[in-house]
């Protein structure tokens, strides 16, 4: 398993969805998961300690399970089935760890109330992961930009008419 973090939610321009993305530990891999706008805004709230009047959906799960004698202890994301992401809950009750299915949206809203590690699967990761490639044009790019910037400096701009 590959211990992530939260890294950011990401508005998506075609729908109402959002992104999440979890970063790798130690590593420059990312996973974006879509969620939904409620899920995504309870994430970021928790995120930026934003208070609310009375208890959201997760704070009242989390309140709950509390309440009953366990204690989220980690998030994982197990699976990755025709572009369906799938979770697990482990909540410790006593000397017992139960093992809850649930969506990734609502296992990390739980995630960042209980402050518990989140992991990925090795073989979600490897499937869905991605890591940024350098900028391959980057010089090239800078000599046309340094070309064009010294065009530009040789013009005189007295001798251009006026309009």
């Amino acid at each position: 398993m590959i211990e992530v973090s939260v890294d950011s939610i990401r508005v998506s321009l075609m729908s109402a969805h959002r992104i999440v993305v979890l970063k790798e530990i130690g590593s420059e891999r990312y996973l974006p998961i879509w969620i939904g706008p409620y899920e995504a805004e309870a994430i970021a709230m928790r995120l930026r300690d934003m208070e609310v009047q009375r208890p959201l959906t997760h704070d009242l799960l989390f309140n709950v399970i509390g309440e009953m004698g366990g204690e989220i202890s980690r998030i994982v994301v197990t699976e990755l089935h025709d572009n369906t992401f799938f979770a697990r809950i482990g909540v410790q009750v006593g000397h017992e760890t139960l093992d809850i299915d649930s969506r990734p949206s609502d296992a990390l809203a739980l995630a960042v109330r209980a402050e518990v590690p989140i992991y990925v699967a090795d073989e979600v990761m490897a499937e869905a992961g991605i890591t940024p490639q350098p900028d391959v044009g980057e010089d090239s790019e800078d000599e046309e930009l340094s070309a064009f910037r010294d065009f530009i400096n040789t013009l005189d701009l007295d001798d251009l008419p006026l309009q």
